[in-house]
């Protein structure tokens, strides 16, 4: 299984915070650095030194480090038009020599939107917005060199696009689709995705939409080996359960609340945990890292899980 960090910055994290984890996780070994893509913190506090955008961060690391794959877990529909947002994504793949990974989602935190006057349409609107987004960001990035690209929807028209400039990976940009795996989401996840990620779910929640995704991708004629499973826990390990609690308090979690919803207790507790997800066919697991200055925690992690999966 593949282990990836994962952070929220919009909690409370400079761009150095965020080197010190990216650079950490990737001199331990880990797969990947993903964050969020939010501009206000979402649980209680002040939220200084206040948010960072996730492309800039991304497009930063990009430079600053050599290794690890690089992404969102994920970027609202809400926030960008759909030509800017490939060209930004596909500019950073190009500076990080091809290690970037784009989730994307339709938005859903009203309070952002209204902080810094973005609009938030109704839910049914935000998904068509983000369909006609997702289909217009791979058709770009997919539109040969030489060719244009025309898109005509009901929410964005694109009229002979250069569609340039392009990603570097050869296979392209992987496209990252998540949630509770609905119909629509499922079909767009067969069309366009080459991961489902499932978010802070139990293995059951999480097998039953695995399940109907998959459905999804036999029906679209996709060879099943071809989509990437995925969940996202909240991680919180320590070499004693004094350790555990510490860290737990930190992240103002309850031990016991993440043990049963997150990743939570010894290394062994963990890998036991993952082993659960791995049996229901996740290949990949992000690690909720809350505590961006613990890297301790990561070096547990590195040490005494990542061997063991």
């Amino acid at each position: 299984m593949k282990l990836r960090i994962f952070t929220e910055p919009q909690e409370g994290a400079t761009y150095e915070d965020l080197l010190s984890v990216a650079r950490a996780t990737e001199d331990l070994g880990f797969d990947a650095f993903f964050r969020s893509d939010h501009y206000l913190r979402i649980g209680e506090g002040s939220g200084l030194p206040g948010p960072t955008d996730a492309w800039t961060t991304l497009a930063g690391l990009a430079r600053d480090t050599s290794r690890i794959r690089l992404g969102t877990l994920v970027t609202p529909a809400t926030f960008r038009y759909p030509g800017p947002l490939a060209i930004t994504v596909a500019g950073i793949d190009q500076m990080s020599g091809g290690r970037v990974e784009f989730g994307f989602g339709a938005g859903w935190f009203e309070a952002e939107h209204r902080a810094y006057g973005i609009p938030f349409p109704d839910v049914s609107e935000r998904f068509d917005r983000f369909a006609e987004q997702l289909e217009i960001i791979d058709g770009l990035w997919r539109t040969p060199v030489g060719q244009t690209y025309s898109f005509g929807g009901k929410h964005y028209s694109l009229d002979s696009s250069p569609a340039l400039p392009k990603p570097i990976q050869q296979t392209g940009i992987p496209i990252i689709l998540g949630g509770k795996g609905k119909r629509r989401s499922a079909e767009l996840a067969a069309r366009f995705a080459a991961e489902y990620n499932v978010s802070f779910a139990t293995v059951a929640d999480c097998a039953a939409v695995f399940d109907r995704v998959r459905r999804a991708v036999d029906a679209a004629g996709r060879a099943p080996e071809s989509m990437t499973y995925s969940s996202a826990l909240a991680v919180c390990a320590g070499a004693t359960e004094a350790d555990v609690q510490r860290r737990a308090a930190a992240m103002g979690r309850d031990t016991a609340e993440l043990r049963e919803n997150g990743l939570a207790g010894s290394p062994a507790e963990i890998v036991d945990k993952l082993g659960s997800y791995a049996e229901i066919g996740a290949t990949t697991a992000y690690l909720q890292v809350l505590d961006l200055s613990d890297l301790a925690h990561l070096e547990l992690l590195a040490s005494s899980v990542l061997p063991q999966v």
